[in-house]
This record gives structure tokens, C-alpha cells and sequence, in this order.
């Protein structure tokens, strides 16, 4: 356990020193979206595209770890949306809460944090199935459930509508756009020329850094955001929600994946591991983001991040020990 810490404790350190500067006001609140835009569209995309282009082309077409992990998102999406929905105060919340309850709940930090700390626990074999975790997160699980959040108003705007902005938003993303660039390279054996290439890698290096101090930052910001005149709750469903995300997240993957293997689905158990890792990650950050854009309970959303992010120091390094 503690070879396994050595290596994640350095990742979690960075998100906590990105939140004490931010808490502190060392770090201004105006300078986390510069240092988000850099990590989104520069360092993030630059790491996506040298992963991809180093991973042989037919681990990142695996059919195997994107059928196993596009089944347990959706069916963790919906048995989180059951479990929610009849659990408000006073009654039993909307679509929109309970939406992004299962989307903070299904949605694991892999850009930020998992492609980099699996890379370094596992080596580079890990980020080929890692990266197709992220297209279907990206692509399907954001997508569907900000498709169910807009079902309270259907007469106003409508889940297609709603869907049909999500994949806008996909397509507005320069993650998804380096990962298939990466596949690219990667099946046509291209490698970007000299100072191009020096250039790539330089953002590629910085990614991890200051993706993590970021998301550190970007946690500390959400705990201070008012939330649109609700009344303010205690825990509610948030260890519900963390318990859903760091425990039954990764059991899911690991009995599906086993079930899928035994039935002889092309699903190999090294690529199983990682599906399973990334399934124990925290919540990814950028969720608060989302839910405060179509107005769902922004705080709720930020405590699961926060709850996940702290315990996933030890919760993660557990699941490493018995997975892997």
C-alpha cells in the first residue's frame, strides 16, 4: 500500500495545493479560467494527442472495453437517477438534480487526473483503454444526462434540444478532436516534425501539473458558489453519491467486465484493470461547471467532487491494491 500511495500521493498533493492557494487567495478567482483554458486547450489536448499517437490503433478501436464500459455508465446512470430522485427534501427532486447527480456519480476524472496517474501506475499500455473511458463520458454519458435534466420542461426547451446542444458542446471540445487526431498518427505511423513535435511535448509535460493544481483551484471556487436561492443542505444524498462513485462504480465495471470475459467477449484482463481504475477515480470537476450552466444544484454537485477527491486518496490506492 505504500509503494501504491508513493506514487498517487504526489497527483492528490497537486489538487490539494491548487485548492489552498485558491482558499488563500493566493491564487486570484480571475486566474482560474486562464489556467483552465490553457489545460483545456492547449496542455490537455497536446498529452490526449502524444497517448493516442503512441498506442497502437487497435487498443484504442477496443470494441471489448467500449461495450463493457458504455454499458456500466448507462446502467449507472440510471440506477443512480432511481436512487436520487425520490430522495430530496420534502419530496422527491427533479429531473435536473437528479440528472447531474447521476452524471457526477458516472462521470470519473480521467482528463485530469486518471490518464496521467494510471500511465504511472500501470505504464503506457494503460492509456489506450483510458482514453476510449473518455469518448464515451464525453460523448454519451454528459450527453444523456444533460438530455434527462431538461425533462422537467419539456414544453420549454426538450431533452432532444438539450442532447442535441450536449453534442454540440462535444464537438466544440478539443480533447475529443486530439484524441482522433492521435488515432491517426497513430494508424498512419506519423509523428509530428522536429520543433512541432518538441513543442507537443512541452504542453504534453506541463498537462499533468497544472491540470491538477486546476482542478484543486476549480474545486475550491465551487464551494464558494451560491446556490440560486435553495436552501442550503448539510449532506443530503452527497455520501450517497461518493459511495456510488468510489465503491459501486468500480464493482460494477469489475463484475460486467468479468461477466463479459467469461461469456467470451474480446475484453482482456489487463484492459479490464484499467477499466476498473478509472471507474474508482473521483468525480471529474468539470461537472460543477455543467450544473451550474443548466442550473442544477451547483453546491450538491461541488461536495460530491470535493467528498470524492478526498476520500479517492485512500479509496483509490485500495482499489489499485486489490485490482491491480
Amino acid at each position: 500500500m505504500l509503494s501504491i500511495l508513493s506514487v498517487t500521493f504526489p497527483f492528490f498533493a497537486l489538487v490539494l495545493c491548487g485548492f489552498a492557494a485558491t482558499r488563500s487567495r493566493l491564487l486570484p478567482l480571475e486566474a482560474i479560467g486562464g489556467l483552465n483554458s490553457f489545460v483545456l486547450f492547449f496542455a490537455l489536448p497536446c498529452m490526449l494527442f502524444r497517448f493516442g499517437s503512441g498506442t497502437p490503433i487497435a487498443e484504442l478501436l477496443d470494441a471489448g472495453v467500449f461495450g463493457v464500459y458504455l454499458l456500466c455508465a448507462l446502467t449507472l446512470v440510471g440506477l443512480t437517477v432511481l436512487c436520487t430522485r425520490n430522495r430530496g427534501r420534502g419530496g422527491a427532486i427533479g429531473w435536473n438534480d437528479a440528472a447531474f447527480g447521476a452524471l457526477v456519480a458516472a462521470f470519473p476524472n480521467t482528463g485530469f487526473m486518471g490518464v496521467p496517474l494510471l500511465v504511472a501506475l500501470l505504464g503506457p499500455a494503460a492509456a489506450g483503454p483510458a482514453i476510449v473511458t473518455m469518448v464515451v463520458d464525453m460523448v454519451v454519458t454528459s450527453s444523456l444526462c444533460i438530455a434527462l435534466s431538461r425533462l422537467d420542461a419539456l414544453d420549454q426547451h426538450g431533452a432532444t434540444a438539450a442532447a442535441r446542444k450536449a453534442l454540440k458542446g462535444v464537438l466544440l471540445n478539443p480533447m475529443p478532436w486530439s484524441i482522433l487526431l492521435g488515432a491517426l498518427a497513430s494508424a498512419l505511423h506519423w509523428a509530428p516534425p522536429g520543433p512541432l513535435g518538441r513543442t507537443v511535448a512541452l504542453l504534453a509535460d506541463a498537462a499533468s501539473p497544472v491540470a491538477l493544481f486546476t482542478m484543486g483551484a476549480v474545486l475550491a471556487r465551487a464551494q464558494g458558489l451560491p446556490e440560486a436561492g435553495r436552501p442550503r443542505q448539510r449532506l443530503g444524498d452527497v455520501p450517497l453519491l461518493g459511495f456510488i462513485k468510489l465503491l459501486l462504480h468500480p464493482l460494477l465495471v469489475w463484475g460486467l467486465g468479468r461477466g463479459a470475459m467469461a461469456l467470451g467477449l474480446p475484453l482482456s484482463a489487463a484492459a479490464l484493470k484499467v477499466l476498473v481504475l478509472v471507474a474508482a477515480l473521483p468525480s471529474a470537476s468539470n461537472v460543477s461547471m455543467l450544473s451550474e450552466r443548466f442550473g442544477a444544484d451547483t453546491g450538491r454537485v461541488a461536495r460530491v467532487i470535493l467528498l470524492s477527491t478526498v476520500a479517492a486518496f485512500l479509496s483509490f490506492a485500495g482499489a489499485v491494491a486489490c485490482f491491480a
